[in-house]
C-alpha cells in the first residue's frame, strides 16, 4: 500500500494519503476542506542499497580512504 502525495485544487493544501491499489482517485478527499477535487503530485522516493547511502541515485563511487596518520 503506497503513500501518495496530493494537493487540493480548492484550498491548495498538500497532503499524503495511504491508498489501496483498488481505490479510485475520486474517493480521496482533502483533510482540510473535504473537497474531492484533488490531484496526485509526482514525487520521488529514496532507497537504500547495500553498502550505499540512505539517499542513492543509483550511481556509486568507491574511494580508498586511509585514516589520518597511517601510511
Amino acid at each position: 500500500m503506497p503513500i501518495f502525495e496530493y494537493v487540493c485544487a480548492e484550498c491548495g493544501q498538500p497532503f499524503e494519503e495511504l491508498v489501496f491499489s483498488t481505490r479510485p482517485l475520486g474517493e480521496v478527499t482533502c483533510p482540510a476542506c473535504n473537497s474531492k477535487d484533488v490531484t496526485r503530485k509526482i514525487s520521488t522516493f529514496a532507497s537504500r542499497l547495500s553498502g550505499g547511502s540512505a539517499f542513492s541515485s543509483g550511481s556509486s563511487s568507491s574511494s580508498s580512504c586511509s585514516p589520518v596518520g597511517s601510511v
